[in-house]
């Protein structure tokens, strides 16, 4: 299970109609890199891949691989806008560990 802030939900509308896809949904994955050893990557496609876990949450969908989502289960992703930054917020019960930015993990 994935589960969106109220925030995230509401910006992941507004970036996917900025990206000109109304419909599609926004992937979620694990990749190598970062100073803690795994990185979030987050890109929007129009359609999930055949083996993607497929999560909806007040109209958002969230496509993520088999693999990404051993090291996901269970995140909650929040959007937090303000003097300390912008941007979206990871909070993984997996991680280990996490970088200062909190886009980095390990688990």
């Amino acid at each position: 299970m994935i589960t969106l802030t109220e925030s995230a939900v509401k910006h992941i509308k507004r970036f996917r109609e900025d990206e000109n896809m109304p419909d599609g949904g926004l992937r979620v994955a694990v990749v190598g890199g970062g100073c803690s050893g795994l990185s979030y990557k987050l890109e929007f496609q129009k359609e999930p891949q055949p083996n993607d876990k497929i999560f909806e949450q007040e109209g958002v969908k969230v496509f993520i691989d088999p693999k990404s989502f051993l090291y996901v289960k269970g995140l909650t992703l929040d959007y937090q806008g303000g003097l300390n930054g912008t941007g979206f917020n990871f909070t993984n019960p997996n991680a280990s560990k996490s970088c200062g930015c909190g886009t980095s993990f390990s688990v």
